[in-house]
Formats: C-alpha cells, structure tokens, sequence
C-alpha cells in the first residue's frame, strides 16, 4: 500500500456492513470470495441474508456475457439510487467482466456509483471506496493487466467444505461469440506448486472438495509449455490426503488430451464428471464460432471418457440460433446430443454482444426462429436427462451432504446432496446429526429429470472433518461480535506469494 494510501484510511469509529452481488460465471463467483476477504479484512462486516441492498457498501460483481448484462445492472443500480439518498455514507462499487469493458460509461449512466474497477485489480477494492469517500467523488480505475493472481488474496469463502481453487487466468481462444478473453486477457498459468500448496492448506481447514477452476481448464500448462501438465495435476490432486473430490471447469474440446482421460480414471479422488462445452453440432456452425473442432471429433471424446469412465455423466454448454445456422445446422445439434446422451445441458438463445465479431455477421436469426428451435432443444434434452436419471434407480451412492441445494427440504423433511457425477440428490433426513460435508450411503428409489430421490432410511452416516468445519464456522459467526472499524490496515493487494482467471462462462 502506497504511503498516499495509507494517509486516505481514516478511522472509523462503527462497523460499516457490506453486500456482494454476483453475476456470471465460477470465475465471478471465486472472485466475489476475494473481495468479501478484502472487505472483511479492511473491517467491514457481512450484512445479513436479504438485507437487499440495506448496507453501507454494495459492491456488483458483473458479467458481460449475456445479452441483459446490461440492463441487469442498471436496472439494479436504479433501484438503489434511492436508497442511497436517504443513507448517507453509502457507496455503490461495480467490478468484474461489464465493469473492465463499460468503464466510465457505468458513472456517466449511473452517476450515484463510487466506484469502478476491472477484472484485474480486484484486490485494489477497499482503496478505491476510501479514496472516493474522502474525495467525494467517483474514482474509477481499470488495470489492462493482472496484477495480482486471485489466490494471493483474502477469502471469505462461501462454503466450509468445497473450495474453488483457479489454476489459471484469462483465454487464448477466440471464439466469435465470447467477448471474455478481450476483458480477462490472455492466458497465465499458475505454478503447480502454488496450486496444490493452496488445496493442502485448504484441506487442512477441513475442506473436503476442490473444483480447479480456468477459463480453458485443461489448456493449463501452455503458459508454461508443458501439454501435459493439466492431467498431472490431477495425478498430484490424488497424493492429497484428505481430499475426498475433485473437480474441474471448463474444459474445452481442443485441448481434451488422451492423457487427462487416463489420469481422471486412475485418480480415485478425482469424480466421474465431465462439463464439456460442445456450443454446437454443425461443423458449419463451429467454424464460424472458430471452435477448433468438428462433431465427429466432440463425440470421440465423448465416447473415450465413457469407455475409460462408464459411470461418468457428462454435461455441456449449446448456443442456439448462432448468426447464419440453418435448419440443418440445427438438425446437426439435435443429432449430436441424441449421440452424446448428456446427463444436462446449459441451453442458450444466441444473444449478440457488441465487441465480438458475431455480433456484426451476416444472418442474424429471427428471434421466433430462436425461440422455436430453444424450445425443440430442451424438450429433446429433458427426455435425455430424464432417461439418463432412470438409470441410477436402485444404485447405491455417496452423497457429500450440500447446504442450501434443496429449496423444498424444509417442507418435505429431507436433506439433500451431491453424488459423485455431481448428480442432485434429495433423501430422507436420518435420525442421527448429518451436517453438510458429512456423507451418507443412499439407494436411489426415484429419478426426475434434474434430481434424484432416495425415499428410503439412509444406509451409512459418515462424520467427516469437512462437517467439523462447517459446524466450527457455523458456530463462530454465532457469537462473532460486529467489532469496531479501526481505519483500514489491510488495504490493497497483500504481497503475491511465489508466483503468480476465467471461466466456464458458458463459452469455453
């Protein structure tokens, strides 16, 4: 921290309380844990739940990928201008993908906003709201290129036994719809030394699953030249001990080497889940997207994992209605997912977005042609997902035991939790203490097209140091006292540690 900044962090004499909003991708949402860190470290205290607003510090964590990314925000924004009239002392932040791409454009349209910052200097956040509070005026400030790795930075993350870990930042792909790699930059690996040291401390707090995270997930290494260096990490995941899952996002198809296959199949630990973008069937289509594969190379992957993996559910990302696609193009999408047989899908209708070279090509669809076709491709995949779901009645599986994933478990007494494919599964609540990051041994009695039931008594509670963690954090913010705001002694990005993100945004 500058000795200018420094002089800026006044004390204040009460808590000031803050709220994240977060829009988009994993990234995001990994990025929105480091800014809650940053802010708690500087002495602000999380709102409570449904405070909508009611804080002295809203921050938006933005997404430019969609459409009404945009019009989300703003419409947002309104409806706290209000609000932040009557409170004096509040400010309003707006950081992330929309924030690196709109910049001062966010304070001519929202004039009441305090602050803006980009992707890459997340960790400048608490600096920011100081200095626009002292200078009573907005302070806006985009870096062009990252200056801290995420990770070095404080966390508050949202779950006491799964954790995100990023491996990488930015893409160096250029797909003509995606507009991602032109606000995140291009790709920088993170030392695999760095990486596992975090998921070992990690797992020393009790955290039971990992999710690698990275724009392109498994391009990692091609920073550091290394092909392999993707399904090695995933070998080293495996020497952890404790860690019980692991997963990773997004992958994409180009990169899918013969080797990660094999290391995910030998690692135990590593899950039976693959999320693999496929965007579309045709190949015409994909050319133009400039997706470096074609169909028949999708589906071999497909058909690989499942042979080295047979349990593995697979899900993927489809964009329809992309500028130019025709009927037989679409036909080509639904032959692909009748062939693929995904587990789910993220279906979406093409929006364009300024700034990508899709946006201004020829043949843009009609939007009833858009819909038409949506609407074909959903009700193909919910057969799918449904038949695909049938197959797990009468096996019995693990469940690590999730929070918050089952918004009729209160009514209907169950608890609910993740299988090792990922699959959602609600269960009967067992008379014995069962708390999320503990797991139990269930037989599946019924399958729904998004979810899985197991009606019967749950055959095996297994109290696991990851349900130790969540009930010390539970406990803890119990009786945490809201404290007194002295200044702002963590101000700023903390120094990197040895060395120095993207992702699945839906358009790996």
């Amino acid at each position: 921290m500058s000795s200018g900044d420094r002089s800026q962090a006044v004390d204040v004499q009460e808590s000031k309380t803050y709220e994240v909003r977060t829009y988009g991708c994993q990234m995001n949402v990994h990025d929105s844990e480091r800014l809650s860190g940053l802010l708690e470290g500087a002495g602000y205290v999380r709102a409570p739940e449904g405070s909508d607003g009611d804080a002295d510090v809203v921050v938006f964590n933005t997404c430019a990928v969609r459409e009404n990314a945009d019009n989300k925000l703003y419409g947002n924004l309104g409806r706290l201008a209000p609000m932040k009239t009557k409170r004096p002392g509040m400010q309003i932040a707006v950081g992330g993908c929309l924030a690196q791409k709109d910049r001062d454009t966010i304070v001519k349209r929202a004039p009441w906003v305090d602050v803006v910052f980009g992707t890459h200097n997340i960790g400048k956040l608490p600096v920011l709201l100081e200095r626009a509070r002292v200078q009573e005026e907005a302070q806006i400030e985009i870096a062009e290129s990252l200056e801290a790795f995420p990770s070095t930075l404080p966390t508050r993350r949202e779950s006491a036994y799964a954790a995100w870990v990023s491996i990488s930042v930015g893409c160096n792909n250029t797909c003509t719809f995606c507009i991602v790699p032109a606000l995140r930059g291009k790709e920088k690996d993170r030392r695999t030394g760095d990486i596992l040291a975090e998921i070992e401390a990690l797992v020393g707090e009790g955290v039971s699953e990992i999710t690698l995270l990275g724009q392109n997930v498994n391009a990692y290494g091609s920073d550091i030249g290394d092909r392999e260096a993707f399904g090695k990490l995933l070998r080293a995941c495996g020497q952890i001990e404790g860690l019980e899952r692991v997963r990773f996002t997004s992958p994409h198809p180009r990169d899918f080497t013969d080797d990660v296959i094999a290391a995910m199949a030998a690692t135990p630990n590593v899950m039976p889940q693959l999320h693999m973008p496929m965007q579309s069937g045709s190949d015409t289509v994909l050319k133009a997207m400039r997706r470096s594969y074609r169909q028949d190379r999708f589906l071999g992957i497909i058909e690989k994992v499942r042979a080295a993996i047979p349990d593995a559910a697979i899900t993927t990302d489809i964009i329809v209605g992309f500028p130019g696609e025709t009927e037989e193009d679409f036909e080509q999408t639904l032959h692909a997912v009748r062939e693929a047989r995904f587990s789910a899908a993220f279906t979406f209708q093409y929006s364009k977005r300024p700034g990508t070279p899709a946006a201004t090509m020829e043949g843009q669809i009609p939007k009833e042609v858009v819909q038409a076709r949506y609407e074909r491709l959903v009700a193909l995949q919910e057969e799918i997902s449904w038949d695909e779901n049938k197959k797990q009645v009468g096996r019995t599986l693990e469940l690590m035991v999730a929070e918050g994933e089952g918004r009729k478990d209160g009514a209907t007494h169950r608890l609910s939790g993740r299988a090792p494919d990922n699959r959602l599964v609600h269960f009967t609540k067992p008379d014995a203490e069962v708390r999320p990051g503990d797991v139990v041994t269930v037989e599946i009695t019924y399958a729904a097209p998004h979810h899985l039931l197991a009606e019967g008594a749950v055959l095996d509670v297994r109290r696991t140091r990851a349900g130790d963690a969540w009930e010390k954090r539970n406990a803890a913010e119990a009786v945490k006292p809201a404290g007194v705001m002295l200044g702002l002694p963590k101000i700023g990005a903390p120094e990197p540690l040895p060395v120095a993100t993207g992702s699945g945004c839906g358009c790996d």
